[in-house]
């Protein structure tokens, strides 16, 4: 919450008070004790609440007290100064009471003093009963006399409204949050509502441990920083001062600040603050004011001024001091400015007294006075309160007729008051072009209306700040006299009508009105007002005049009526009916209502005739009615029979008229017959059908069409467009799916019902061709054939398949299976040996064959032998792996017609079938062994033969197992904490690599073993950082591709680490020579390729200085082509092609040179699997490189 800040001042020096007025206008005036101390930034001041006064003490006199900080300053305005309240009499009325004026009770609840620690939190709660008042009251809080907490709510400070809707309770609270001693105070709430008003004060104190201000360093004390308290870091502004060089220590003594402070002008605080380094200007105001102060008695004054006076507008006030001296000069100021003797202001000698006496109060008077008594001054503050002006005389009540003059007069206690008028609670205007004039003379007020009207009437009040005076003034009209009412009349038709009446008084306009509706003049209408004669004339009368007629003067309650007659022949207005030939056309059905105005003054009898019969109003479906001037015939449902001739019969006083309407009924089509669906397709049908029997009357315009599936309900419409023909073709359809169509014919008068559904019907389609025929086999009697299915199979599904064939040269086709077959591979037996045919392939359904698919070129019937080829599964074409006991299974295809012979060896003898199951196929060859064994690894070779064509592949097969621990490990040196190994490889290592070892350690005194080292390559190692005095013993495990060696070889000695001091025994060593040309260590091997499928070329090659690497294929460099990426990492080098065709095969190359020699590896790549000539085609490639890519696929089938 921050802190309190002074009162304002005016330009003149006067201060402006901010007291909230009670019930009667007078502000009510608490006690509030407020001290500020220097300097005069409103930043540095702190507040100190004085006591709330009890209720039994309220009309007794405050005490008054005023204290400067230094005597010496001259006391300008009311600035530095502790002051309270009173209530402003002199010395002379002490003994008085004072007549507090009585508040009003808004407030049901108030809040009340407390006491609170400082970081404590509080809530103040005021309550307002809403029962009686008619919107939110208003509240606010403040603290002393002038400060609105509304605006330094934040942080520290909350305010909160809440309404309780069902106890009516207006709900008001102020909370203080993490209180500070300053907040320390008289606070007070006060409530305002229109003219009612409430206040209520109380203390908040906050209470801290006392601490004493003995041997403190200030300097250091009040120096700010940006840790510590909560009110670290406040209104530091030494961050933007220069910053200046250190300066050198000095050797001055200290100096006591406290006593500097003390013997200093306020003025000098700042300046002394900042010459000693006390940035915390405010905490320092603040421990200063909690020192005990030395009250200094006056020499000048036995008895000073009050702290402040109260006295009334108009009144006079007594300012008394004593002096100790009586003959010391004495002056008055006020406002700084010295008081010369006036009638106004009259001085006083009674003893040692000095008197100011100051008459006639006013406004200007409100200021600070001082009286200076040699070099001593004392100071207060004149308060004065303005009296409420009151009402001594009140307005008068007023009753008068209209256009006259309205006079209200009111008389106030004070000359000059400013007064307001009101009318029904709202304020007269008094503007230049206002009806209301107003004028004041001396305390007499007055309000006057020149020309008043009935609109003037009302309750009239005038509201002074003292009170409040109503009255009410009736204006009303005067008597209306009728010396000539209105006469009924009787006009006929077309003749003029004449109303006339005669009033008084004479001046007083009227109008005219007929049956209640405002007669305006025209060409026809003439209104006519001499004196006391009003006349209304129409030139010629029609049936709209007739009525009741009203004239009504203005401003009068009282009318004029008369009653006027027209009289006219009865007619038929058949004419505006705008009917052809009067004939009146209605749908079979539809209800008709046939409305035919007619005139006739008075009323006509009418009567509907149909030949000789009379139609009733009474009749069910076929009525006559009649309702003013309009009559009607109504049928509820038309039929054929309403066909024919109506007659209308109309009579009254004047004459009789007589009209015929003619009536014909049509109505829709039948509906047409079931139609018929002759041709039905894929999507599609045709439909046919004959026109309805009967048109209903008009001819037929169009039909329409609508379908739906057989098993559904909802019928769809196909056509939005009105058909003519008798035929229609629907399509969209789904393939399979029973439908039923109807048809709708249309006429004008609209559609008819739907036909009869016709037959269901189902579309369906036969399938497209099958695809991809080729042959599959050929020998010296039968021919094989293979198909794919058609790419599209309508919904009537697939059958089979039909195969057909023809000597080449004939056309007569021959089908080769009597029933349908439904695989997608057929033989065609019984040909004859070197005759050629043609094969075609047709699929048939539900609804017939589709088109055929025929081979392009003729098939010689006749066995071809296909040279024998073994297809080497790529992860055999390397080193085939498993481990001992795991099963070995592998499936090796080949190819070759006839069927070819197989044969296995291992390492060129025959394979002992109870160790190794081999089985044949027409297509691949088998070697399965359930539990492998080492003695299983070797070289398989297969051979495939048929008749002298031979094929052969090798299959290398290794089994793997653990390997044997390593031999003969030995510590070869013990140095400081450091142990060196060497071993041998292990005897066996398992059929398979050694890749590392594993050395393990263990202390003599536990034998509990630790892993120094895991995957170590090499048969050497130094063991450092093991503990000086202990005894170890080492094992070392063999590791291979299967994992670790199930035992370990020990070393026979230990090895004991003796303290420092021990030398170690070098030996000399000779630099070895790493330089060495390039040598391949693992070359590339020739590699079988899938044409479409990545491949890859490895080998690896060992040189230094590193050697560079050249790819090449045929003997060509590979520079720059994106099919090919090489790569090379730790002597492995790398060729991936990707994604390889036929043309992608040769001889590959690896070229490593480096400043020692160079040196190569050659490998062969055959890609398998290229593109059928179909397939190259499709591709679009030319003719002349298909052809040579044939030959050589020729030429390596024949290798």
């Amino acid at each position: 919450m921050p802190e309190p800040t002074r009162k304002d001042e005016t330009a003149n020096g006067r201060p402006e008070e901010s007291v909230a007025p009670d019930s009667n206008g007078v502000r009510p005036l608490p006690e509030i004790s407020l001290e500020i101390s220097p300097p005069p930034d409103d930043d540095a001041a702190a507040t100190t609440p004085s006591p709330t006064p009890r209720a039994e003490d309220v009309n007794s006199l405050k005490k008054l007290s005023i204290e400067l900080p230094n005597d010496s300053v001259p006391a300008t305005g009311r600035k530095d100064s502790v002051w309270s309240l009173g209530d402003g009499q002199g010395p002379d009325d002490l003994e008085k009471p004072i007549d507090t004026p009585p508040r009003s009770t808004l407030l049901i609840e108030s809040p009340q003093s407390a006491v609170i620690l400082v970081g404590g939190d509080i809530t103040f709660v005021a309550k307002v009963e809403a029962k009686d008042l008619l919107r939110k009251p208003t509240v606010k809080w403040f603290k002393g006399k002038w400060m609105d907490l509304a605006s330094k709510t934040g942080k520290h400070l909350q305010l909160k409204e809440t309404f309780d809707r069902l106890t009516k309770i207006h709900t008001f609270e102020m909370h203080i949050v993490k209180a500070k001693d300053n907040y320390a105070g008289n606070y007070r709430c006060e409530v305002t509502y229109k003219d009612k008003f409430d206040s209520c004060s109380f203390d908040l104190e906050v209470k801290e441990a006392e601490q004493g201000s003995q041997n403190i360093d200030i300097r250091s004390a009040f120096k700010r920083s940006s840790e510590g308290q909560e009110d670290a870091g406040e209104l530091d502004f030494s961050g933007l001062l220069k910053h200046r060089e250190p300066k050198p220590e000095d050797d001055t003594p200290e100096v006591d600040v406290w006593d500097i402070l003390k013997n200093a002008r306020p003025d000098q605080y700042e300046k002394i603050a900042f010459t000693y380094g006390i940035t915390d200007l405010r905490g320092l105001l603040r421990r200063m004011k909690k020192i005990p102060k030395e009250v200094k008695k006056s020499e000048a004054f036995a008895k000073k001024l009050d702290p402040a006076y109260q006295a009334d507008k108009g009144g006079k006030i007594r300012l008394v001091v004593d002096l100790a001296d009586p003959t010391v000069d004495l002056k008055w100021y006020k406002n700084g400015q010295e008081i010369r003797s006036s009638p106004k202001f009259i001085f006083e000698h009674k003893g040692t007294q000095r008197i100011m006496v100051i008459n006639n109060c006013s406004m200007n008077d409100d200021a600070a006075y001082s009286v200076a008594a040699g070099d001593e001054k004392c100071s207060t503050e004149l308060f004065v309160k303005e009296l409420p002006v009151k009402i001594v005389k009140d307005i008068e009540a007023v009753k008068t007729t209209v256009n006259e003059r309205v006079e209200l007069e009111c008389e106030v206690s004070e000359e000059g008051a400013q007064v307001k008028w009101m009318k029904n609670g709202v304020e007269v205007p008094t503007g230049v072009r206002s009806r209301y004039r107003v004028k004041c003379e001396g305390t007499k007020h007055f309000l006057v209306i020149d020309d008043a009207s009935r609109e003037d009437t009302g309750t009239y009040s005038v509201m002074a700040t003292g009170g409040t005076s109503e009255a009410h003034v009736q204006v009303d009209l005067k008597p209306l006299k009728v010396l000539r009412d209105l006469e009924d009349a009787k006009v006929l038709l077309g003749q003029p009508i004449k109303l006339q009446c005669e009033i008084s008084p004479g001046n007083v306009p009227g109008r005219w009105y007929r049956n209640g509706q405002l007669i305006q003049p025209n060409d026809r209408i003439n209104i006519v007002h001499r004196n006391r004669v009003h006349r209304l004339e129409i030139a010629a009368g029609s049936l709209h005049d007739a009525g009741d007629y009203t004239f009504v003067p203005e401003g009068y309650s009282q009318s004029l009526s008369a009653k006027i007659h027209i009289f006219d022949p009865p007619r038929v207005h058949l004419e505006s009916m705008n009917f052809p030939d009067n004939t009146v056309t209605i749908v079979a059905g539809n209800k008709l209502r046939l409305e035919i105005p007619i005139s006739g003054e008075p009323a006509p009898r009418v009567v509907w005739m149909k030949g000789e019969r009379v139609i009733l109003e009474s009749g069910n479906r076929v009525r006559a009615e009649t309702c003013g001037d309009q009559t009607s015939l109504t049928i509820d449902v038309t039929e054929r029979e309403d066909i024919g001739n109506y007659k209308i019969v109309l009579q009254n006083e004047a004459g009789e008229a007589t009209a015929s309407v003619k009536i014909k009924v049509v109505d829709i089509p039948d509906p047409p017959e079931a139609p018929l669906v002759p041709a039905v397709g894929g999507d599609w049908c045709s439909m046919i059908w004959e026109p309805p029997k009967y048109d209903g009357g008009s001819p037929i315009l169009g039909y329409f069409i609508e379908r739906k599936k057989k098993q559904s309900s909802r019928w769809m419409r196909l056509n939005f467009d009105q058909i003519k023909e008798t035929s229609f073709e629907p399509k969209k359809m789904i393939e399979g799916v029973p439908y039923e169509v109807r048809i709708f014919a249309v006429n004008a008068i609209g559609v008819s019902k739907p036909s009869e559904p016709s037959k269901a019907f189902t579309p369906l389609a036969v399938t497209s061709e099958p695809t991809m025929l080729v042959v599959d086999d050929v020998t010296d009697t039968t021919v094989t054939v293979k198909w794919r299915p058609p790419e599209t199979i309508g919904a009537a599904g697939l059958d089979g398949y039909s195969v057909e064939y023809c000597i080449e040269g004939t056309d007569d086709w021959i089908v080769s299976n009597n029933a349908l077959t439904e695989k997608t591979k057929y033989t065609i037996t019984g040909l004859t040996t070197g005759s050629k045919i043609l094969v075609r392939v047709k699929a048939i359904n539900a609804a017939g064959a589709s088109s055929p698919r025929t081979i392009q070129h003729s098939v010689l019937v006749k066995e071809v032998i296909e040279p024998p080829k073994i297809r080497v599964p790529r992860h055999l074409k390397q080193t085939y792996t498993r481990r001992v006991g795991e099963a070995v299974n592998v499936v090796v295809p080949f190819m070759g017609k006839p069927r070819p012979k197989v044969t296995w060896l291992k390492e060129g003898t025959a394979i002992d079938p109870t160790h190794v199951n081999i089985r044949n196929t027409d297509c691949d060859s088998i070697i399965f062994i359930r539990k492998a064994e080492r003695s299983h690894s070797g070289k398989y070779e297969m051979a495939v033969q048929v008749e002298n064509h031979v094929d052969t592949a090798v299959l290398d097969i290794q089994v793997v197992d653990l390997p044997g621990p390593p031999q003969c490990v030995n510590i070869e040196d013990v140095w400081g904490g450091n142990v060196a190994l060497v071993w041998t490889p292990p005897k066996d290592n398992g059929n398979a690599q050694i890749i590392g070892y594993t050395i393990q350690k263990a202390d003599k005194k536990t034998m509990e073993w630790y892993t120094c080292i895991e995957h170590y390559h090499r048969t050497c190692i130094t063991i450092p950082e093991l503990v000086v005095g202990n005894e170890y013993f080492f094992r070392i495990f063999a590791e291979n591709m299967c994992g670790l060696s199930e035992t370990a070889t020990q070393t026979k000695k230990s090895a004991l680490i003796v303290k420092e001091g021990m030398q170690l025994k070098t030996h000399d060593y000779s630099d070895h020579d790493f330089m060495e040309a390039p040598k391949f260590t693992q070359p590339l091997i020739n590699t079988f390729a899938i044409a479409g499928y990545n491949a890859t070329l490895n080998c690896s090659v060992r040189a230094n200085p590193r050697a560079k690497v050249i790819w090449m294929k045929n003997k060509m460099a590979i520079l720059d082509d994106p099919r090919y990426r090489m790569f090379s990492n730790q002597g492995v080098c790398t060729l991936e092609i990707r994604k390889p065709s036929p043309y992608d095969g040769g001889m590959y190359t690896c070229k490593a040179i480096n400043d020692l020699g160079e040196a190569q590896v050659d490998c062969k790549l055959e890609v398998k699997g290229g593109f059928t000539f179909y397939e190259l085609m499709k591709r679009g490639v030319p003719l002349h490189l298909i052809d040579k890519y044939m030959n050589e696929k020729t030429v390596e089938q024949e290798k």
